[in-house]
């Protein structure tokens, strides 16, 4: 005997509107003012030479050596360090839910694992850096350790969090519809934690490309942390300022990715509960 799908009440949520949304870039374009007047402000002290340029580079000085990796080595460096953080980002954030759907449905397992999690997360990342070595090497595991370590507790955290958090009576609602445990956790749970969890993959993501430069100070011999090490090596700030800007502009689009995923994704939330059709 089946039960027949209704209707379910719409989880609240501001609603996702595709297409150009002028307000928004409008808010983008503030947020370059800044940013594009410490630049010029930069560029002119530097000039008249007020700050030593061996110091710091002018931008302008930064931008041409820029152009000149962009020639070069800089897609081998960007690809390698995409590969990790990708890699190391999938591993640890996959391991996160998990754990974190469990805790958060379990309080025995909060019981056991959440004083180790704990004592963990209080750990710097350069801490970890001479004992992966020891354990596994300087080869790529290492290094896709170190980074899943450094995404893994922003996701688990928010996580947990997340399903604590989802109101009982949307899961009363659920049994009063007669959903199974499957059913209940794709109709009911994840649509209700969802803001959350996203929450936490944008946070681990963030950390992931911070736990990249430790990992590779793990002999690596490409990467741009490896290309931070070698500016700082040979004296040229305007290595390690690029690689910085490099770091900052993956940084960027990678959680812009991420947050646009999110907005499709709450779109696809807000859709399925209100009209209560599965696909």
């Amino acid at each position: 005997m089946t039960t027949k799908s209704k209707p379910l009440p719409a989880l609240a949520g501001s609603p996702w509107k595709p297409g150009f949304d002028a307000a928004a870039w409008r808010r983008r374009g503030k947020g370059l003012v800044i940013p594009l007047l410490l630049i010029v402000l930069l560029e002119i002290v530097v000039r008249i030479g007020w700050i030593p340029s061996y110091q710091m580079p002018a931008p302008s000085e930064v931008l041409l050596t820029l152009r000149e990796l962009a020639d070069g080595p800089l897609w081998t460096h960007i690809g390698a360090s995409l590969a990790r953080v990708l890699g190391g980002f999938a591993i640890g954030a996959g391991l996160a839910l998990a754990v974190a759907a469990w805790v958060g449905l379990s309080r025995e397992a909060e019981a056991y694992l959440e004083p180790t999690f704990a004592g963990l997360r209080a750990i710097p990342s350069l801490a970890w850096v001479p004992l992966l070595l020891l354990w596994l090497g300087i080869d790529e595991t290492s290094k896709l350790v170190l980074i899943a370590i450094g995404a893994f507790f922003p996701v688990y955290l928010n996580g947990v969090a997340a399903i604590r958090n989802i109101d009982r009576k949307l899961v009363e609602v659920g049994h009063m519809y007669g959903f199974g445990p499957s059913r209940l956790a794709r109709r009911i749970l994840l649509p209700a934690a969802l803001p959350g969890l996203m929450t936490g993959l944008r946070s681990g993501l963030s950390l992931a490309w911070m736990f990249l430069v430790a990992a590779e100070l793990i002999a690596a011999t490409k990467g741009l942390g490896y290309l931070l090490t070698d500016g700082r090596e040979t004296s040229r700030p305007d290595i390690v300022l690029a690689s910085i800007i490099v770091l900052a502009l993956l940084g960027k689009l990678s959680d812009g990715l991420l947050a646009r995923l999110e907005a499709h994704l709450l779109g696809w939330r807000d859709a399925f509960t209100g009209n209560g059709k599965e696909t």
